[in-house]
């Protein structure tokens, strides 16, 4: 089993910066691939970011903004998100995939940008 607990999520201001994080516990390794997700009201999930070894992705609606990185000696996932937007606005969840279809979420953590 996988534990993924989420912090840094809070109020922040348009334009401003968090640093959101995911402590990992339990199966894991630095071979699997990370990847943090968010959800808005209404919305479907998305992915906003992925990382695997030394290769990281992000989606179109943040490229620019967020830059993902693990480090793996502390089992901790970091999502730092620049240039907040108001429709940024959403649960932020990381996630771990082992397989296609074995994939641990944690419990998420909010972030609301206000304008």
């Amino acid at each position: 089993q996988v534990q993924l607990v989420e912090s840094g999520g809070g109020l922040v201001q348009a334009g401003g910066s968090l640093r959101l994080s995911c402590a990992a516990s339990g199966r894991i390794s630095s071979t699997y691939s990370m990847r943090w997700y968010r959800q808005a009201p209404g919305k479907q999930r998305e992915v906003v970011a992925g990382i695997i070894g030394g290769t990281t992705n992000d989606a179109g609606s943040v490229k620019g903004r967020v830059t993902i990185s693990r480090d793996n000696a502390k089992n901790t996932l970091y999502l730092q998100m620049n240039s907040l937007k108001p429709e940024d606005t959403s649960v932020y969840y990381c996630a771990m995939v082992h397989t296609i279809l074995q994939v641990y979420w944690g419990q998420g953590t909010q972030v609301t940008v206000s304008s």
